[in-house]
């Protein structure tokens, strides 16, 4: 039996998806937004975006330093960005400091790369970074940074200022910066909870938001870069070709439609329609559901959690309620036969994150796999992923590099020169000693001479 109204309620449906994923095209705009280009003395332009010269500084950020000096890369055939052509250089303990206008997740990225100075040897250049009371550099030594390299944190501000400081680690190195970017981020970007998964159990894990986080890795699967240009958050996501390290039975699909954003669920912010385009899946192309699996490993540092955020796009299967897969991290399963179609309200090619804080163990590394679950099916898609961030949770120091608070690196930079002032006292006190001794003894001597008027002689001459 045919309804009439059929056809009018699936126009509606449609129209009601259109209008949820027309909502995402709204370009993010963060309320605090800081481009500052360091040590240059003219402001630079780079994907559109206008980085201000720090020699101008605003009424919402400012600079303390009391030695720091403006650099010019001193090699003509540089083709970096512009931002990279000049640096700001620190021989003391100097900081930036920007007004927040948003409390709440705000990202910070730092721009590095060494220049060509005759006045610098960038060989000296070895630093610490806090922000906010977190250690995010340790000892960074910045004369191996020979391309552009860009650090990103994420940290939660519930100050009227974010404070970034440069400490050189002795007196006889110095710190540098060539850009810095402060950013408000959207509300949606970390969640408070994820899932803690280790060998024994997978329970929740709270107060993610609250941590201070550094971005390791942040990967597209089966697709190539996304620069900063194509981004919503002006990211960088690399092919994930170097971590790939099994991926018999899998091949890459690509995808021409268009991305359905829905409310609630993963936004243009969270990740751009570039990085969802694209995946690597696994088929079944027979009766027979096949016994492989897709592996990834990324290089981490053990001792800390890791946030590790995977993101899945139905863009390959023929129809909904046809892919079931399981996903494991460091080999352990952490999420059992995941439905897809169900965690997207039955809709496809809408995108779905999943977060995961995992232990980063003395290996030195951090897997990530999918592959068939009990109930996958053959001839459908029995595994896929399309994305992959992992993030740096800071340790119980509020530390993301090293074992030391952000106190004790502070206090770490000498005052003064003890071993040279300590001799220097001495030696002027023990003047002080002799002079004070000497003039005793000389007004001693003097008071005791008895004062006598010269002798007169008169005989020889005639008083009148």
């Amino acid at each position: 039996m045919e309804f009439p109204h059929g056809k009018f309620v699936f126009f509606l449906l449609l129209l009601s998806l259109g209008t949820l994923s027309a909502l995402s095209y709204t370009l993010f705009s963060p309320i605090d937004n800081y481009l500052v280009d360091c040590g240059s003395i003219v402001d630079s332009v780079v994907d559109n975006r206008r980085f201000v010269s720090d020699a101008s500084c605003r009424n919402s950020y400012s600079l303390h330093s009391s030695r720091s000096a403006s650099l010019r890369n001193e090699n003509p055939h540089d083709v970096s960005p512009r931002i990279y052509q000049s640096a700001r250089v620190f021989t003391r303990p100097s900081r930036y400091e920007f007004e927040i206008k948003e409390k709440g997740t705000h990202m910070v990225r730092f721009h590095f790369q060494k220049l060509n100075s005759s006045k610098f040897d960038f060989g000296d250049a070895q630093f610490h970074v806090l922000v906010n009371g977190f250690v995010v550099l340790s000892d960074f030594i910045g004369g191996e940074v020979v391309s552009p390299r860009v650090k990103e944190y994420l940290i939660w501000v519930d100050t009227e200022k974010l404070v970034i400081t440069f400490i050189p680690a002795k007196k006889s190195k110095f710190a540098f910066v060539n850009a810095l970017e402060v950013l408000s981020a959207p509300k949606d970007l970390i969640l408070d909870t994820a899932e803690y998964v280790n060998s024994e159990k997978t329970d929740e894990f709270d107060g993610l938001a609250m941590q201070a986080l550094e971005v390791v890795h942040r990967v597209s699967v089966g697709g190539p870069k996304v620069t900063p240009f194509n981004d919503t958050l002006w990211r960088t996501w690399i092919p994930d070709d170097e971590f790939l390290v099994s991926s018999f039975g899998s091949k890459r699909v690509y995808f021409s439609g268009r991305i359905w954003y829905q409310m609630g669920g993963a936004s243009r912010e969270v990740a751009p329609d570039n990085v969802y385009n694209t995946a690597r899946v696994i088929r079944s192309t027979n009766a027979s559901v096949p016994d492989v699996n897709i592996t990834w490993v990324f290089p981490v540092t053990g001792g800390f959690k890791y946030l590790v955020r995977l993101h899945f796009c139905d863009i390959a299967s023929i129809s909904l309620g046809l892919l079931y897969f399981n996903v494991y991290v460091n080999g352990n399963l952490a999420y059992k036969d995941l439905d897809l179609s169900r965690a997207t309200n039955y809709v496809l090619a809408s995108p779905f994150y999943a977060d995961f804080v995992v232990d980063a163990d003395a290996s030195g590394v951090l897997s990530v796999s999918v592959g068939p679950s009990n109930i996958s099916m053959p001839y459908t898609i029995v595994g896929m992923l399309n994305a992959v961030e992992v993030m740096k949770l800071n340790n119980s120091m509020g530390s993301l590099a090293g074992k030391l608070p952000a106190e004790l690196v502070l206090k770490s930079w000498p005052k003064r020169n003890i071993g040279v002032l300590i001799p220097l006292v001495a030696a002027a006190c023990l003047l002080v000693s002799l002079s004070m001794l000497l003039r005793r003894r000389m007004t001693g001597l003097k008071n005791s001479l008895t004062w006598s008027k010269l002798p007169t002689d008169a005989s020889g001459a005639d008083v009148k």
